[in-house]
């Protein structure tokens, strides 16, 4: 009987360590129409209706989705996209993250973790997670962490998924910066 718990649960390591490798991909592949959303987001601890179609009459947009404001990666995560707004700016991009927090929490999110330089919306309902198949398979109360490059014309020109917030903000700034070379 030991034997064989020991062997199940050596079993279900494995599975877990090998879905774990598996590459995780996002629904949205690049040409894909973005769905358009508008949704009730934070800016410096101020609330607005954040209008997908509006943004993109300015330039690309980097939508990035993540699991939840104030845990660790999501930190992180938002400290890099601080750092590199202005530079995604210079570039006529514009940022925008996205979680089921409601806008209370985000509220406060976007005034210490985001720095007060990029909006975050909050998606209670999961409606644009679901558009964006950004819905987490192991917790479906929350976002994975995806990050989409939309162009002004409402195309995917970019996607890339990993729960390791670390190259989120390098890989779509370099989407972002390929899209500006290419258009002025």
């Amino acid at each position: 009987m030991k034997r064989w718990l020991g062997m199940t649960a050596a079993a279900a390591i494995v599975g877990v360590t090998a879905w774990c490798m598996i590459p995780a991909h996002a629904a949205l592949k690049d040409g894909a129409a973005a769905p358009d959303f508008k949704a009730q987001a934070s800016l410096g601890g101020k609330v607005f209706t954040f209008s997908l179609a509006d943004a993109l009459k300015q330039g690309p947009v980097v939508l990035y989705f993540y699991p939840a404001a104030f845990t660790t990666g999501c930190t992180i995560e938002a400290h890099d996209f601080a750092e590199a707004t202005d530079k995604f700016k210079e570039m006529g991009a514009t940022v925008i993250g996205v979680s089921h927090d409601n806008i209370d929490t985000l509220n406060k999110f976007s005034v210490s973790e985001c720095r007060s330089k990029f909006a975050v919306a909050a998606d209670t309902d999961q409606k644009i997670m679901k558009a964006y198949d950004a819905v987490l398979a192991l917790k479906p109360d929350i976002a994975n962490r995806i990050s989409y490059v939309i162009a002004p014309d409402g195309k995917v020109i970019y996607s890339y998924v990993s729960m390791d917030p670390d190259k989120h903000v390098q890989n779509t700034m370099a989407a972002v910066r390929k899209w500006h070379e290419t258009h002025h």
